[in-house]
């Protein structure tokens, strides 16, 4: 099993918004295939809302969809944190003979 420091951030949090954490030494694990899959499709979401936005900050929007895109966009940010926060910590816990490190 991996250690403490090792923990894996899932993607999603759990019932009462805490984040969830995954400890396995099977990288190509059922969970770990889950988190990495979700993960994609919430990068992907953000992508397209951005390309939404994109296109929405160039014409004349109402502000009702205008709040509703900025709070999809809060959404997409705060997935997209997760996601890079536990891709950071797995890069940190790589082997120190690691050849690019």
């Amino acid at each position: 099993m991996t250690t403490s420091n090792e923990l894996r951030l899932l993607p999603w949090t759990g019932p009462d918004g805490k984040p969830c954490f995954l400890s396995t030494d099977e990288n190509d694990g059922y969970m770990s295939r889950l988190a990495d899959n979700i993960e994609s499709v919430q990068l992907g979401t953000a992508t397209e809302l951005l390309n939404q936005a994109i296109g929405m900050l160039a014409t004349d929007t109402a502000p009702n969809d205008m709040r509703l895109l900025a709070k999809n966009l809060t959404g997409a940010l705060r997935d997209t944190l997760r996601v890079a926060t536990s891709r950071g910590h797995r890069l940190d816990s790589r082997p120190t003979d690691h050849p690019f490190r």
